[in-house]
């Protein structure tokens, strides 16, 4: 009897292990999705730049992707008004962070600053995601440290133009806004209710963002008028609605649940390579010995932080950190 209940405690063990590592490579997937997927959005809103108004880039984005997720979310919403009334002081925070102020802090740098550059400063974002894991008690380790503290090198140079003495343009300042308007969240994704469904959480705070943002967008057709819809202007609008909001921030929610923020922000820091590939194809956008000067500090960081998260990340998820699809 004895040997029986030890070989079946082995085959738990082996099965709960398998579950983890086939939960942690689906999280690992589906961020570097929503990473490559949000590369094309920094992109979209550069080309925008003289064309929309950031306000109104923002808020049609958000109109879009309500459009987009209305039809697989509203019943499951509908279900849960009560449950999304009982945490609305939680969901209010979320979609301020993360719908209303991130995306039109995006637009407002594209102003000024090139989508490579962009793509580079929001490799701050997973710096300041590792901070509040371990604020959260989380451990790092002494490589994700290094890491991040390389990482956060290549950033502030490129932020300095090359040298940290040097003054960093209005539109690199947006940027790092939107860095630590994601990194927090994300970081408030941990504590999502687990009793909320994926599709009502990502729904309910597209709708309450796009309410925020209402006020700003008349002002800005007041005073600014409006934009002609083309070809050139409805085709981004389309892709950063339905593809980097819709679909990336779903992928993005349900990565973090799996592998939690700070890994997730491993994962996003290749974004800086995505933008530079894309912004260059499709922009023009050079990139000069600075930038790759930086990028390498950026990925170099990267990969010594990585090693330590994939070494040490064995937990499997937890039932409050669990996303419904």
């Amino acid at each position: 009897m004895a040997v029986l209940d030890r070989v079946r405690s082995s085959e738990a063990t082996t099965t709960t292990g398998k579950r983890i590592r086939q939960a942690s490579g689906l999280g690992v997937l589906l961020a570097a999705v929503a990473t490559v997927v949000w590369s094309g959005s920094f992109v979209a809103s550069r080309a925008l730049h003289d064309s929309v108004p950031p306000v109104q880039a923002a808020f049609w984005r958000w109109i879009v992707a309500i459009a987009a997720v209305a039809p697989f979310a509203l019943r499951e919403t509908w279900r849960q008004r009560a449950l999304l009334r009982r945490h609305a002081g939680y969901l209010l925070l979320a979609s301020l962070l993360g719908v209303a102020l991130y995306n039109t802090l995006v637009n407002q740098a594209g102003l000024t600053t090139p989508a490579g550059t962009m793509g580079m400063i929001m490799a701050a974002s997973p710096v300041a995601m590792a901070v509040y894991e371990r604020l959260g008690g989380r451990r790092l380790g002494a490589r994700r440290i290094a890491g991040m503290g390389i990482a956060c090198v290549g950033v502030v140079l490129l932020v300095g133009g090359g040298a940290p003495a040097a003054g960093p343009a209005a539109g690199d300042l947006w940027m790092l806004g939107a860095a630590l308007s994601f990194a927090s969240y994300s970081a408030l994704l941990r504590r999502r209710p687990a009793e909320i469904g994926g599709l009502a959480f990502l729904f309910t705070t597209f709708v309450l963002g796009a309410l925020m943002l209402a006020p700003v967008y008349g002002v800005s057709l007041a005073v600014q008028g409006g934009f002609e819809p083309t070809a050139g202007t409805v085709g981004p609008l389309v892709y950063v609605g339905v593809f980097s909001s819709a679909v990336a921030f779903f992928a993005w929610n349900k990565a973090v649940a799996l592998i939690g923020a700070a890994r997730a922000g491993i994962v996003y820091y290749l974004q800086p390579v995505c933008v530079a590939a894309l912004s260059f194809a499709l922009l023009d956008e050079r990139t000069g010995p600075v930038r790759l000067l930086c990028m390498a500090l950026i990925l170099g960081g990267v990969a010594l932080g990585s090693m330590s998260a994939s070494s040490t990340t064995r937990k499997a998820p937890t039932a409050s950190t669990a996303v419904r699809p």
